[in-house]
Protein backbone atom coordinates (compact mmCIF):
# COMPACT_ATOMS: atom_id res chain seq x y z
CA UNK A 1 0.00 0.00 0.00
CA UNK A 2 1.42 3.87 -0.94
CA UNK A 3 2.76 5.16 2.35
CA UNK A 4 1.66 8.28 0.79
CA UNK A 5 -2.17 6.54 0.87
CA UNK A 6 -2.00 5.50 4.33
CA UNK A 7 -0.61 9.15 5.96
CA UNK A 8 -3.69 10.47 4.57
CA UNK A 9 -6.02 8.07 5.75
CA UNK A 10 -4.76 8.43 9.14
CA UNK A 11 -4.19 12.11 9.60
CA UNK A 12 -7.60 12.46 8.70
CA UNK A 13 -8.53 9.59 11.77
CA UNK A 14 -6.60 11.51 13.53
CA UNK A 15 -8.73 14.67 12.95
CA UNK A 16 -12.01 12.67 13.81
CA UNK A 17 -10.49 11.41 16.89
CA UNK A 18 -9.59 14.50 18.48
CA UNK A 19 -12.96 16.00 17.17
CA UNK A 20 -14.57 13.33 19.35
CA UNK A 21 -12.44 14.59 21.85
CA UNK A 22 -10.45 11.39 22.31
CA UNK A 23 -7.19 12.71 24.53
CA UNK A 24 -4.64 14.41 22.49
CA UNK A 25 -1.90 11.71 23.74
CA UNK A 26 -4.34 8.73 22.51
CA UNK A 27 -5.17 10.24 19.24
CA UNK A 28 -1.75 11.43 17.36
CA UNK A 29 0.09 7.75 19.79
CA UNK A 30 -2.72 5.30 18.15
CA UNK A 31 -3.29 6.99 15.24
CA UNK A 32 0.37 6.82 14.17
CA UNK A 33 1.25 3.42 15.89
CA UNK A 34 -1.67 1.64 13.61
CA UNK A 35 -0.28 3.37 10.54
CA UNK A 36 3.62 3.01 11.22
CA UNK A 37 2.25 -0.72 11.51
CA UNK A 38 0.78 -0.88 8.35
CA UNK A 39 3.41 0.66 6.26
CA UNK A 40 5.72 -1.75 7.35
CA UNK A 41 3.32 -4.83 6.72
CA UNK A 42 2.14 -4.04 3.38
CA UNK A 43 4.82 -2.69 1.16
CA UNK A 44 4.08 -1.50 -2.00
CA UNK A 45 3.75 -4.32 -4.61
CA UNK A 46 3.42 -6.86 -1.76
CA UNK A 47 0.89 -8.96 0.22
CA UNK A 48 -0.20 -7.93 3.54
CA UNK A 49 2.15 -9.78 6.16
CA UNK A 50 1.77 -8.46 9.67
CA UNK A 51 4.71 -10.58 10.63
CA UNK A 52 7.42 -8.86 9.76
CA UNK A 53 6.17 -5.50 10.89
CA UNK A 54 5.93 -5.90 14.74
CA UNK A 55 9.87 -5.76 15.24
CA UNK A 56 10.48 -2.53 12.85
CA UNK A 57 6.78 -0.77 14.30
CA UNK A 58 8.34 -1.34 18.14
CA UNK A 59 11.52 -0.60 17.48
CA UNK A 60 10.45 3.09 15.78
CA UNK A 61 8.25 3.51 18.57
CA UNK A 62 10.68 2.62 21.40
CA UNK A 63 13.90 4.72 20.22
CA UNK A 64 12.11 7.75 18.93
CA UNK A 65 10.02 8.97 21.91
CA UNK A 66 13.60 7.79 23.92
CA UNK A 67 15.91 9.66 22.16
CA UNK A 68 13.33 12.94 22.29
CA UNK A 69 12.95 12.43 26.07
CA UNK A 70 16.77 12.23 26.80
CA UNK A 71 16.74 15.60 25.40
CA UNK A 72 18.46 18.22 27.71
CA UNK A 73 16.71 20.87 25.84
CA UNK A 74 13.17 19.22 27.12
CA UNK A 75 14.56 19.10 30.68
CA UNK A 76 13.44 22.75 30.54
CA UNK A 77 10.08 22.22 30.59
CA UNK A 78 9.33 20.60 34.14
CA UNK A 79 11.88 23.29 35.71
CA UNK A 80 10.12 26.17 34.53
CA UNK A 81 6.71 24.84 35.09
CA UNK A 82 7.98 24.24 38.94
CA UNK A 83 9.21 27.85 39.21
CA UNK A 84 5.99 29.15 38.19
CA UNK A 85 3.80 27.41 40.65
CA UNK A 86 6.36 28.20 43.24
CA UNK A 87 6.13 31.44 42.04
CA UNK A 88 2.38 31.50 42.72
CA UNK A 89 2.15 29.82 45.79
CA UNK A 90 4.39 32.14 47.48
CA UNK A 91 2.39 35.25 46.00
CA UNK A 92 5.31 36.76 43.64
CA UNK A 93 2.63 37.30 41.00
CA UNK A 94 -0.02 38.72 43.34
CA UNK A 95 2.66 41.46 44.43
CA UNK A 96 2.51 42.05 40.45
CA UNK A 97 -0.90 42.39 40.24
CA UNK A 98 -1.35 44.88 43.37
CA UNK A 99 1.28 47.08 42.06
CA UNK A 100 -0.09 47.42 39.00
CA UNK A 101 -3.64 48.34 40.72
CA UNK A 102 -2.33 50.55 42.63
CA UNK A 103 -0.83 52.58 39.61
CA UNK A 104 -3.16 52.62 36.80
CA UNK A 105 -6.33 51.74 39.18
CA UNK A 106 -7.38 55.96 38.42
CA UNK A 107 -7.33 55.70 34.75
CA UNK A 108 -10.24 54.60 32.30
CA UNK A 109 -10.00 50.75 32.61
CA UNK A 110 -7.09 50.61 35.21
CA UNK A 111 -8.05 47.73 37.21
CA UNK A 112 -8.52 45.56 33.99
CA UNK A 113 -5.03 46.93 32.83
CA UNK A 114 -3.70 45.39 36.24
CA UNK A 115 -5.07 42.47 35.37
CA UNK A 116 -3.13 42.25 32.13
CA UNK A 117 -0.35 43.67 33.13
CA UNK A 118 -0.17 40.96 35.90
CA UNK A 119 -0.87 38.46 32.99
CA UNK A 120 2.49 39.36 31.70
CA UNK A 121 4.22 39.21 34.79
CA UNK A 122 3.21 35.80 35.69
CA UNK A 123 3.99 35.11 32.13
CA UNK A 124 7.63 36.22 32.66
CA UNK A 125 8.39 33.42 35.22
CA UNK A 126 5.96 30.49 33.78
CA UNK A 127 5.38 29.22 30.31
CA UNK A 128 2.21 28.20 30.66
CA UNK A 129 -1.01 30.34 29.29
CA UNK A 130 -3.49 27.89 31.34
CA UNK A 131 -1.70 28.75 34.49
CA UNK A 132 -1.38 32.23 34.05
CA UNK A 133 -5.11 32.75 33.38
CA UNK A 134 -6.20 30.01 36.33
CA UNK A 135 -3.79 32.05 38.61
CA UNK A 136 -5.41 35.72 37.29
CA UNK A 137 -8.55 34.20 37.20
CA UNK A 138 -8.52 33.87 41.13
CA UNK A 139 -7.17 36.54 42.04
CA UNK A 140 -8.14 39.81 39.49
CA UNK A 141 -12.08 39.02 38.33
CA UNK A 142 -13.67 38.82 41.72
CA UNK A 143 -11.66 41.85 42.30
CA UNK A 144 -12.74 43.84 39.29
CA UNK A 145 -16.69 42.74 40.19
CA UNK A 146 -16.54 43.66 43.28
CA UNK A 147 -15.57 47.37 41.68
CA UNK A 148 -18.45 47.26 39.42
CA UNK A 149 -16.56 45.98 36.12
CA UNK A 150 -18.70 44.44 33.43
CA UNK A 151 -18.10 40.41 33.70
CA UNK A 152 -17.60 40.53 29.93
CA UNK A 153 -14.51 42.93 30.43
CA UNK A 154 -13.70 41.74 33.47
CA UNK A 155 -13.09 37.84 32.02
CA UNK A 156 -12.35 38.76 29.17
CA UNK A 157 -8.95 40.83 30.12
CA UNK A 158 -8.19 37.75 32.06
CA UNK A 159 -8.82 35.19 29.10
CA UNK A 160 -6.39 37.66 26.83
CA UNK A 161 -3.93 38.19 28.82
CA UNK A 162 -3.21 34.86 30.20
CA UNK A 163 -2.33 34.13 26.47
CA UNK A 164 0.97 35.94 26.94
CA UNK A 165 1.69 33.09 29.18
CA UNK A 166 2.69 31.57 25.43
CA UNK A 167 4.40 33.98 23.90
CA UNK A 168 6.23 36.09 26.35
CA UNK A 169 9.65 33.82 27.42
CA UNK A 170 10.09 31.58 29.33
CA UNK A 171 7.38 29.33 27.55
CA UNK A 172 6.75 26.35 27.54
CA UNK A 173 5.29 26.29 23.53
CA UNK A 174 8.39 27.74 22.60
CA UNK A 175 10.70 25.06 24.29
CA UNK A 176 8.82 22.21 22.43
CA UNK A 177 8.61 24.21 18.82
CA UNK A 178 12.79 24.55 19.65
CA UNK A 179 12.96 20.80 20.10
CA UNK A 180 11.30 19.80 17.55
CA UNK A 181 12.53 22.44 14.75
CA UNK A 182 16.21 21.97 15.92
CA UNK A 183 16.14 25.92 16.80
CA UNK A 184 17.87 27.88 19.64
CA UNK A 185 15.68 28.06 22.35
CA UNK A 186 17.28 31.00 23.52
CA UNK A 187 17.26 32.88 20.67
CA UNK A 188 13.44 32.02 20.26
CA UNK A 189 12.90 33.14 24.00
CA UNK A 190 14.39 36.83 22.58
CA UNK A 191 12.48 36.92 19.50
CA UNK A 192 9.44 36.53 21.56
CA UNK A 193 9.95 39.60 23.61
CA UNK A 194 8.99 42.64 21.50
CA UNK A 195 5.74 40.49 19.96
CA UNK A 196 4.70 40.04 23.82
CA UNK A 197 5.40 43.28 24.91
CA UNK A 198 3.89 44.68 21.90
CA UNK A 199 0.45 42.50 22.32
CA UNK A 200 0.61 43.69 26.00
CA UNK A 201 0.69 46.87 25.18
CA UNK A 202 -2.72 46.21 22.47
CA UNK A 203 -4.43 44.81 25.09
CA UNK A 204 -4.36 47.67 27.61
CA UNK A 205 -5.08 50.11 24.75
CA UNK A 206 -8.14 47.69 23.76
CA UNK A 207 -9.29 48.37 27.75
CA UNK A 208 -8.75 51.94 27.78
CA UNK A 209 -11.23 52.40 24.49
CA UNK A 210 -13.67 50.04 26.14
CA UNK A 211 -13.90 51.98 29.46
CA UNK A 212 -13.72 55.21 27.48
CA UNK A 213 -16.33 54.06 24.71
CA UNK A 214 -18.62 52.88 27.80
CA UNK A 215 -17.86 53.98 31.00
CA UNK A 216 -20.35 52.04 32.95
CA UNK A 217 -18.65 48.86 31.74
CA UNK A 218 -15.36 49.97 33.88
CA UNK A 219 -16.50 52.65 36.76
CA UNK A 220 -13.12 53.90 38.74
CA UNK A 221 -12.54 52.24 42.46
CA UNK A 222 -13.45 54.64 44.68
CA UNK A 223 -10.42 54.40 47.27
CA UNK A 224 -7.97 56.89 48.20
CA UNK A 225 -4.69 55.15 47.53
CA UNK A 226 -1.64 56.83 49.02
CA UNK A 227 1.99 57.53 47.00
CA UNK A 228 3.62 55.88 49.81
CA UNK A 229 1.22 52.68 48.95
CA UNK A 230 2.48 52.93 45.39
CA UNK A 231 5.72 52.73 45.77
CA UNK A 232 5.32 50.28 48.86
CA UNK A 233 3.88 47.60 46.49
CA UNK A 234 6.83 48.72 43.68
CA UNK A 235 9.07 47.59 46.48
CA UNK A 236 7.23 44.12 47.05
CA UNK A 237 7.44 43.31 42.98
CA UNK A 238 11.81 42.87 43.62
CA UNK A 239 11.48 39.30 43.89
CA UNK A 240 9.50 38.66 40.76
CA UNK A 241 12.37 41.05 38.83
CA UNK A 242 15.04 39.27 40.56
CA UNK A 243 13.43 35.88 39.02
CA UNK A 244 13.26 37.56 35.76
CA UNK A 245 16.35 38.81 35.56
CA UNK A 246 17.98 35.66 36.73
CA UNK A 247 16.31 33.83 33.97
CA UNK A 248 16.24 36.02 31.24
CA UNK A 249 19.36 38.06 32.22
CA UNK A 250 21.64 34.69 32.70
CA UNK A 251 20.78 33.54 29.06
CA UNK A 252 21.41 36.55 27.36
CA UNK A 253 24.72 37.47 29.31
CA UNK A 254 25.47 33.47 28.26
CA UNK A 255 25.81 32.57 32.02
CA UNK A 256 24.18 29.57 31.46
CA UNK A 257 21.99 27.67 28.95
CA UNK A 258 18.25 27.61 28.85
CA UNK A 259 17.79 24.00 30.73
CA UNK A 260 20.12 25.84 33.42
CA UNK A 261 18.65 28.66 33.12
CA UNK A 262 15.24 26.44 34.47
CA UNK A 263 17.31 25.07 36.88
CA UNK A 264 18.73 28.21 38.87
CA UNK A 265 15.42 30.00 38.25
CA UNK A 266 13.56 27.07 40.38
CA UNK A 267 16.03 26.96 42.97
CA UNK A 268 15.56 31.04 43.45
CA UNK A 269 12.32 30.67 43.35
CA UNK A 270 12.16 28.41 46.31
CA UNK A 271 14.90 30.30 47.94
CA UNK A 272 13.58 33.43 47.93
CA UNK A 273 10.23 32.05 48.89
CA UNK A 274 11.22 29.75 51.93
CA UNK A 275 14.24 32.70 53.14
CA UNK A 276 10.61 35.62 52.91
CA UNK A 277 8.63 33.26 54.92
CA UNK A 278 6.44 32.83 51.76
CA UNK A 279 6.72 29.34 51.38
CA UNK A 280 6.40 26.58 53.36
CA UNK A 281 6.48 22.64 53.71
CA UNK A 282 2.51 22.31 52.70
CA UNK A 283 2.89 25.08 50.12
CA UNK A 284 6.11 23.19 48.41
CA UNK A 285 4.46 20.10 48.61
CA UNK A 286 1.52 21.58 46.66
CA UNK A 287 4.06 23.20 43.96
CA UNK A 288 5.67 19.76 43.09
CA UNK A 289 2.09 17.92 42.62
CA UNK A 290 0.69 20.78 40.40
CA UNK A 291 3.99 20.40 38.68
CA UNK A 292 4.58 16.67 38.32
CA UNK A 293 0.75 16.85 36.65
CA UNK A 294 1.25 19.41 34.22
CA UNK A 295 4.73 18.25 33.04
CA UNK A 296 3.36 14.71 32.60
CA UNK A 297 0.34 15.85 30.71
CA UNK A 298 3.26 17.79 28.77
CA UNK A 299 5.29 14.59 28.27
CA UNK A 300 2.64 12.55 27.35
CA UNK A 301 1.32 14.49 24.35
CA UNK A 302 5.18 15.16 23.58
CA UNK A 303 5.92 11.73 23.56
CA UNK A 304 2.49 10.52 20.95
CA UNK A 305 3.54 13.86 19.25
CA UNK A 306 7.30 12.27 18.16
CA UNK A 307 5.58 8.97 17.20
CA UNK A 308 3.44 10.98 14.73
CA UNK A 309 6.67 13.08 13.32
CA UNK A 310 8.72 9.61 13.02
CA UNK A 311 4.81 8.31 10.90
CA UNK A 312 4.94 11.58 9.04
CA UNK A 313 8.41 11.22 7.87
CA UNK A 314 8.18 7.62 7.10
CA UNK A 315 5.36 8.71 5.01
CA UNK A 316 6.57 11.14 3.15
CA UNK A 317 3.91 13.58 3.25
CA UNK A 318 5.38 16.78 4.11
CA UNK A 319 7.32 16.07 0.80
CA UNK A 320 4.27 15.48 -1.17
CA UNK A 321 2.49 18.85 0.06
CA UNK A 322 6.47 20.99 -0.55
CA UNK A 323 6.22 19.06 -4.04
CA UNK A 324 2.76 19.77 -4.41
CA UNK A 325 3.15 23.44 -3.25
CA UNK A 326 5.99 23.79 -6.07
CA UNK A 327 4.29 22.41 -8.91
CA UNK A 328 1.17 24.79 -7.56
CA UNK A 329 3.55 27.81 -7.92
CA UNK A 330 1.71 29.49 -5.17
CA UNK A 331 3.11 32.74 -3.76
CA UNK A 332 5.18 33.08 -0.76
CA UNK A 333 2.04 35.34 0.35
CA UNK A 334 -0.72 32.87 -0.40
CA UNK A 335 1.28 29.88 1.31
CA UNK A 336 1.67 32.07 4.51
CA UNK A 337 -2.26 32.88 4.40
CA UNK A 338 -2.83 29.45 3.61
CA UNK A 339 -1.02 28.03 6.82
CA UNK A 340 -2.08 31.35 9.30
CA UNK A 341 -6.29 29.43 8.35
CA UNK A 342 -4.74 26.47 8.80
CA UNK A 343 -3.30 27.37 12.71
CA UNK A 344 -6.59 29.39 13.22
CA UNK A 345 -9.00 26.75 12.69
CA UNK A 346 -7.31 24.18 14.29
CA UNK A 347 -6.95 26.32 17.23
CA UNK A 348 -10.62 26.71 17.82
CA UNK A 349 -10.73 22.79 18.38
CA UNK A 350 -7.41 21.90 19.93
CA UNK A 351 -4.77 22.43 22.34
CA UNK A 352 -2.27 24.36 21.63
CA UNK A 353 0.61 21.28 22.36
CA UNK A 354 -1.33 19.25 20.21
CA UNK A 355 -1.59 21.31 17.21
CA UNK A 356 1.81 22.29 17.69
CA UNK A 357 3.25 18.71 17.30
CA UNK A 358 0.77 17.89 15.21
CA UNK A 359 1.64 20.09 12.66
CA UNK A 360 5.35 20.41 12.54
CA UNK A 361 6.38 17.90 10.40
CA UNK A 362 4.07 19.45 7.75
CA UNK A 363 4.40 23.43 7.87
CA UNK A 364 8.12 23.33 8.43
CA UNK A 365 9.60 21.72 5.38
CA UNK A 366 6.90 24.42 3.38
CA UNK A 367 8.16 27.12 5.65
CA UNK A 368 12.34 25.70 4.37
CA UNK A 369 11.51 25.78 1.25
CA UNK A 370 10.88 29.16 0.87
CA UNK A 371 14.02 29.97 3.13
CA UNK A 372 11.87 31.66 5.51
CA UNK A 373 13.15 32.14 9.15
CA UNK A 374 11.85 29.56 11.56
CA UNK A 375 12.82 31.55 14.43
CA UNK A 376 10.33 34.09 13.12
CA UNK A 377 7.67 31.30 12.05
CA UNK A 378 8.24 30.18 15.14
CA UNK A 379 6.97 33.55 17.20
CA UNK A 380 3.90 33.47 14.22
CA UNK A 381 2.82 29.92 15.59
CA UNK A 382 2.91 30.80 18.82
CA UNK A 383 0.70 33.61 18.41
CA UNK A 384 -1.63 31.91 16.54
CA UNK A 385 -1.72 29.31 18.92
CA UNK A 386 -1.97 32.34 21.28
CA UNK A 387 -5.24 32.87 19.23
CA UNK A 388 -6.85 29.66 19.46
CA UNK A 389 -6.78 29.66 23.38
CA UNK A 390 -9.07 32.55 23.54
CA UNK A 391 -11.21 31.44 19.55
CA UNK A 392 -14.86 30.15 19.84
CA UNK A 393 -15.85 27.30 20.15
CA UNK A 394 -12.92 25.61 22.20
CA UNK A 395 -11.07 28.60 23.76
CA UNK A 396 -9.05 26.81 26.52
CA UNK A 397 -8.85 30.04 28.57
CA UNK A 398 -12.18 30.78 28.29
CA UNK A 399 -13.19 27.88 29.50
CA UNK A 400 -10.49 27.98 32.44
CA UNK A 401 -11.98 31.87 33.48
CA UNK A 402 -15.60 29.75 33.20
CA UNK A 403 -14.62 26.79 35.58
CA UNK A 404 -13.44 29.46 38.03
CA UNK A 405 -16.40 31.58 37.81
CA UNK A 406 -18.65 28.77 37.67
CA UNK A 407 -22.59 30.42 37.59
CA UNK A 408 -20.97 33.47 38.42
CA UNK A 409 -20.71 34.25 34.37
CA UNK A 410 -21.81 32.98 31.62
CA UNK A 411 -19.65 31.48 28.83
CA UNK A 412 -21.37 33.73 26.22
CA UNK A 413 -20.28 36.33 28.70
CA UNK A 414 -16.95 35.45 28.35
CA UNK A 415 -16.98 35.33 24.41
CA UNK A 416 -18.12 38.46 24.53
CA UNK A 417 -14.95 39.86 26.63
CA UNK A 418 -12.82 38.66 24.41
CA UNK A 419 -14.69 39.67 20.98
CA UNK A 420 -13.10 42.82 21.27
CA UNK A 421 -9.07 41.33 21.86
CA UNK A 422 -9.57 38.94 18.79
CA UNK A 423 -9.96 42.24 16.62
CA UNK A 424 -6.55 43.90 18.31
CA UNK A 425 -5.14 40.15 17.82
CA UNK A 426 -5.49 40.08 14.18
CA UNK A 427 -4.15 43.57 13.85
CA UNK A 428 -0.97 42.04 15.84
CA UNK A 429 -0.70 38.66 13.84
CA UNK A 430 -0.36 40.80 10.67
CA UNK A 431 2.36 42.82 12.34
CA UNK A 432 4.10 39.68 13.26
CA UNK A 433 3.84 37.83 10.11
CA UNK A 434 4.53 41.03 7.69
CA UNK A 435 7.21 42.42 9.83
CA UNK A 436 9.66 39.89 10.79
CA UNK A 437 12.70 42.06 11.91
CA UNK A 438 9.89 42.81 15.02
CA UNK A 439 10.56 38.65 15.84
CA UNK A 440 14.27 39.18 14.50
CA UNK A 441 15.50 42.40 15.63
CA UNK A 442 16.58 41.56 19.39
CA UNK A 443 17.86 37.62 18.23
CA UNK A 444 20.44 39.33 15.75
CA UNK A 445 21.69 41.83 18.07
CA UNK A 446 22.31 39.39 20.88
CA UNK A 447 23.48 36.75 19.16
Amino acid sequence: MDPLVVGLICLICTLILLALRVPIAAALGISAAIGIFIIFSWRPGTVFAPQYAWRPTLSLIANGPYNFLKSYSLATVPLFVFMGHLAYEAGFTTDVYRAARLWLSKLPGGVAMASVVGCGGFSAITGSSVACAAAMGRIAIPEMLNFGYSRALATGAVAIGGTLGSLIPPSILFILYGVFAEESIAKLFMAAIVPGLISLLAYVVVIYLWAVLQPSSAPAPREEISFADRIASLIRCWSILVLFAVVIGGIYAGFFTPSEAAGVGAISALFLGLILGRLNISKVKTALRESVYQSSMIFAIAIAGKIYVSFIALTGLSNAISDWIAVADLSMLMVLCLIIVFYILLGMFLDPIGIILLTLPLSIPIIQSYDLSLIWFGVLVVKLLEIGLVTPPIGLNVFVIKSIMKDTVKLEEIFKGVGLFLIAEIALLGLIAFIPELSLWLPRQLF
